[in-house]
């Protein structure tokens, strides 16, 4: 059996599938709440910046340093460290093709095969297939009240081949914004036990809360414990240049490194000016959109008691994404292929997020409103309040 069988098919991709052969009338079009990437072009004067990159600079059409461009790690560094109120230098940085290869990169410089990783469910699906395809066990935390992980709980499951504790705040997929004293807590278990904190704060930028949402660069010797993972796609709708970063002590850089340049050699120049540029000619733009994400999610909070008055339950909303319990019988992979048919809707079932002996997924549905205005969430609403599908025995009861 190869690595890559190992894991299961990448759900967005999945999901997807169900479209085909569905026709969407011009009064029902459909409503896709399945993915978080952006679907709008950055703005017009970073397109225009790109642009004259291209045209001006013959260097961004070739192999730059495996660690990315020292001028963008230098900003990160500093607005990090300004942002966070630690010590970040350069080189704790290191920019990557993406969110997503910031963590694979981690987690090879951090385990082997046989080794654990802690991850709390529901889970990001990337970061579970990518345990799969490297021999790694997965070793589930399960989010209990509000969605938070608990510390205590989590200790409860370390053993001598546990590598890390990976924490996604704002969550993916449940919304999720962990407060500072938890994601503290975490930290000084990580640190007790000698393993590592991965925190992915890829929609930071999004997070609801004002100041910095953790303090754990305070530390002195954040870098023993503390890998943070981050993502310019969401901030600056750079999803296709692929654009991310990985904050770690220069040691575990150093192996991670060896990784970045086996992989993709550089990562994407443009992309990479790009962030750069964004960051320090874009925060006015950015607190407009955080603003606009910040009123969808108020949005689907105002919306959500029309569903819970029939059964459902709004367990987590935030950044992109609302996290559901639905009342139904049918499962929710079930569930979501026949939403596409029947409302028009295309969401990810809660299978995709757990393991597959973890019943809870099969009640839940993940809804990314980042790219649906409030007419539309209003639109959305109206159709699951719509679902008339036999309910579950205990709603039948109810």
């Amino acid at each position: 059996m190869s690595r890559t069988q190992n894991t299961f098919a990448p759900p967005v991709m999945e999901a997807r599938r169900w479209l085909d052969g569905v026709t969407f009338p011009p009064e029902r079009p459909l409503i896709n709440v399945s993915q978080a990437a952006p679907v709008e072009p950055p703005p017009e004067p970073l397109r225009q910046v790109i642009a004259e990159i291209a045209l001006s600079n013959p260097e961004a059409h070739l192999y730059g340093p495996v660690m990315g461009l020292p001028a963008l790690r230098a900003e990160v560094a500093t607005q990090w460290s300004a942002g966070y109120g630690g010590e970040i230098a350069p080189e704790n940085v290191a920019i990557t093709s993406g969110c997503n290869q910031a963590f694979c990169a981690a987690i090879a410089a951090l385990a082997s095969e046989g080794d654990e990783i802690i991850l709390p469910t529901p889970w990001y699906f990337n970061h579970k297939m990518w345990m799969d395809m490297n021999g790694l066990r997965t070793v589930p935390l399960a989010a209990r009240t509000g969605l938070l992980p608990d510390p205590d709980e989590a200790a409860s499951l370390i053993t001598d081949r546990t590598r890390a504790i990976v924490l996604v705040t704002p969550n993916n997929p449940g919304g999720v914004e962990y407060p500072a004293d938890l994601v503290r807590a975490f930290y000084e278990l990580a640190q007790s036990k000698g393993i590592a904190l991965i925190v992915d704060e890829t929609y930071r930028d999004f997070d609801a809360r004002s100041g910095s949402p953790h303090d754990l660069f305070s530390d002195p010797d954040w870098g023993d414990t503390l890998i943070q993972l981050y993502s310019f796609s969401k901030a600056y709708r750079l999803t296709g240049h692929r654009v991310g970063a990985m904050v770690a002590s220069a040691t575990r850089l150093a192996e991670a490194e060896k990784f970045l340049d086996t992989v993709t050699i550089c990562p994407n120049q443009l992309g990479q000016h790009a962030a750069l540029w964004g960051m320090q000619n874009l925060s006015q733009w950015l607190a407009g959109e955080r603003d606009e994400i910040l009123d969808r999610r108020a949005a689907i909070t105002e919306q959500a008691p029309r569903l819970i008055a029939k059964g459902w339950d709004l367990l987590g909303c935030g950044a992109y994404f609302a996290y559901l319990r639905h009342p139904f019988a049918k499962p929710s992979n079930q569930l979501a292929e026949a939403m596409v048919r029947e409302a028009g809707v295309l969401a990810l079932p809660g299978t995709m997020f757990r393991p597959e002996t973890d019943p809870s997924g099969k009640v839940e549905l993940r809804l990314a409103f980042a790219n649906v205005n409030r007419a539309q969430i209003t639109t959305l609403f109206d159709r699951l309040e719509g679902l008339g599908w036999p309910l579950a025995p205990d709603q039948d009861s109810a």
